[in-house]
C-alpha cells in the first residue's frame, strides 16, 4: 500500500507559511539545497527543479502530489497552472470549479475517501504538499511526517494543521542537520 508522507516546511513556533500564505522568509543554504536535490527531488516544484539541475531526474520516492487551494494558489497566482510537472497533481477545492490546466486534477469531494483509494492504487508514494486545512482533514491518513524545521520564530501565520484536538502518535526515525540551521527530521505513524 502506498504511504501519504506530509513533506513540509516549518517554523520553531509551528507555522507553515505568513499569515498571507507567503513562505519566502526560509533561508537555503547551498548545502540544504543539495540535500533536497539530491534526496527529495521529487518534492520539488517544477520550476526549482529546473533550477537546481534534478529536472532531468526520473522521479524515484513520490508520483502524486495533493495540494489543497491555498496550497495550490501561489503558484496560480504567479502563472504556474502545473506546478509539479513531474507528479499526477491532485488540488482538493471546494471553490475551484474546474481546473485551469489539463495536467491538474480538481477535487471537491471528500479528501479522505479519495486519499484511501489513492493509496489502494498501484504506484509510488504520496506527497501532501499543503496547506493546513487538507492536512488537518487528512492527519488520520498521513504515515509519515517530514517536517523540515527552520531556526525561525514567525509569530503568526498558518499552522502545521487545522484539525480538532486529537493526540496522535509519530516515532521519530530520522533526523539530520545542516549548517543553516535547518533540521529535517521523519516521523513515523505509530500503530
Amino acid at each position: 500500500m502506498r504511504k501519504l508522507s506530509y513533506y513540509i516546511a516549518l517554523t520553531l513556533d509551528g507555522f507553515i507559511a505568513a499569515p498571507d500564505g507567503s513562505f519566502d522568509f526560509y533561508p537555503v543554504s547551498e548545502e540544504f539545497a543539495g540535500f533536497m536535490a539530491g534526496e527529495q527531488p521529487d518534492a520539488l516544484p517544477t520550476a526549482a527543479r529546473r533550477a537546481l539541475g534534478v529536472d532531468e531526474v526520473s522521479v524515484s520516492r513520490y508520483d502524486t502530489v495533493l495540494m489543497g487551494r491555498g496550497a495550490y494558489e501561489p503558484g496560480l497566482a504567479a502563472g504556474m497552472t502545473s506546478p509539479y510537472v513531474h507528479l499526477r497533481q491532485i488540488v482538493f477545492s471546494r471553490s475551484l470549479r474546474e481546473s485551469p490546466d489539463p495536467a491538474v486534477e480538481v477535487v471537491s469531494t471528500d479528501p479522505v475517501a479519495y486519499v484511501r483509494e489513492l493509496k489502494r492504487e498501484e504506484g509510488l508514494d504520496i506527497y501532501l504538499c499543503g496547506g493546513a486545512d487538507l492536512a488537518g482533514q487528512l492527519v488520520d491518513e498521513i504515515d509519515e511526517l517530514v517536517i523540515k524545521s527552520y531556526p525561525i520564530v514567525a509569530g503568526a501565520g498558518i499552522p502545521l494543521f487545522r484539525a480538532e484536538f486529537a493526540p496522535r502518535p509519530f516515532v521519530p526515525t530520522d533526523s539530520r542537520s545542516f549548517e543553516n540551521g535547518t533540521v529535517v527530521t521523519t516521523y513515523t505513524r505509530k500503530r
